[in-house]
């Protein structure tokens, strides 16, 4: 089984948290990691119709059999549960542990929220991080990884990624969005899914996709909400120090598996994305992914935000570090050229004593510095930097 890195810091929580809050999309393995790191506490799944009668006809006679704590699976279909279960956990303190598990994101935590703050812990998990899929050594290149995506049933099975993912999204819609919002035409929602592919690693336009899906300005952001709160996307926000220039404010969407995004877009093989026109836009969409895994993994909310001036400047990313930001830009190329580095270049005499460790993430499998700029390969995610090389250094004077 893969090691989940979030597994220490969500077993961490028992005995200071009497409940413990696991979210994010579905099949991400929210359900294996709860039973592997509390293989003793009883599980019930939400799941089960019977179990989820009997939960909502009679709360109370339901937790009264779990007195010690237990593993919820898809707690947010039995809310009730939440609410009595903050009656039970004030007056047994963190000697229980229930560990809720769910897979829509503003239900379930805005609920945990309300009924048991202070009381719970919530952590998020996503699909496979690279270096957990890769512990020893990324053996895959990287338009595999772009059409395959990371989602753990399609690596644990060995399945096929377009048939996993039509089945996926298939499942999606005709079930979460129904339980989300009254979607009464699933055909205009699928286009607008698609749309949406088609605009990952790019300045969100709400108007624009609205008038691409046919459906108002109101309904576009409603249904990016429903694909936010399902796991599916997130959106980088602008980082809004202005460095004397005047700021785009708007944020960028992504989504959190890069082979969903690539199945939505059509692409059907590791081949085509050789020479695809979405390419950069899918690895844009992998790094910022992976970089967002990364912080969940530590327990941690992310500090991550994209910058852009009125002048056309731009940032792919900015990890915010106390007072330190940290540039990373974010190049598909195999080859270092010269103009690599002359956005960040730029950043940098604007941000002065502000920055901190540029870097440059692109698709070659090199490493090292230049002019006070670290590029590192996209394998280095998975945490496996390589020295520069005789390679590199020939790559570095490409102009």
């Amino acid at each position: 089984m893969v090691h989940r890195h979030l597994a220490d810091v969500v077993g961490g929580h028992r005995g200071k948290y009497p409940v413990i809050t696991i979210t994010g999309p579905r099949q991400s393995g929210k359900t294996t990691l709860a039973r592997a790191v509390f293989p003793d506490l009883p599980y019930a799944s939400f799941e089960n119709p019977d179990v989820l009668e009997y939960a909502t006809d009679d709360p109370r006679g339901f937790l009264a059999r779990y007195p010690d704590g237990a593993v919820f699976d898809e707690v947010q279909r039995a809310p009730e549960i939440i609410q009595y279960l903050q009656q039970i956990v004030d007056e047994a303190g963190p000697r229980v542990c229930y560990v809720l598990t769910g897979s829509q994101q503003f239900g379930l935590v805005s609920r945990v929220s309300q009924s048991l703050a202070g009381r719970s812990a919530v952590v998020h998990l996503l699909p496979f991080s690279l270096a957990e899929r890769y512990p020893s050594g990324v053996q895959a290149d990287l338009d595999e990884i772009l059409h395959t995506g990371l989602y753990p049933p399609i690596h644990d099975r060995g399945l096929d990624p377009g048939t996993w993912f039509d089945s996926y999204i298939q499942l999606y819609v005709e079930r979460d969005v129904r339980q989300l919002i009254n979607v009464r035409d699933l055909g205009t929602f699928s286009r607008f899914v698609r749309l949406c592919a088609g605009r990952t690693g790019q300045m969100l336009n709400r108007t624009q996709l609205a008038d691409d899906t046919g459906v108002s300005v109101n309904t576009a952001s409603a249904w990016l909400s429903v694909l936010e709160a399902s796991y599916l996307v997130f959106f980088l926000q602008p980082h809004l120090e202005n460095f004397n220039k005047r700021l785009v404010k708007s944020p960028k969407l992504y989504f959190y598996d890069v082979g969903l995004a690539a199945r939505l877009l059509g692409i059907q093989s590791p081949r085509e994305l050789a020479f695809h026109s979405w390419r950069g836009h899918l690895f844009e969409t992998f790094v910022v992914s992976e970089m967002m895994k990364q912080e969940h993994n530590r327990g941690a909310l992310p500090r991550l935000f994209w910058w852009r001036n009125s002048a056309g400047l731009e940032i792919d990313l900015l990890a915010e570090h106390a007072e330190k930001l940290q540039p990373i830009e974010i190049k598909a190329g195999a080859t270092i050229t010269r103009g690599s580095f002359t956005g960040i270049e730029r950043w940098l005499e604007l941000a002065g004593d502000r920055a901190t460790l540029p870097t440059l993430i692109y698709g070659g499998d090199e490493a090292g510095d230049r002019r006070g700029v670290r590029y590192r390969s996209w394998r280095s995610l998975a945490g496996e930097p390589r020295e520069p090389g005789r390679c590199h250094e020939a790559a570095t004077r490409t102009p």
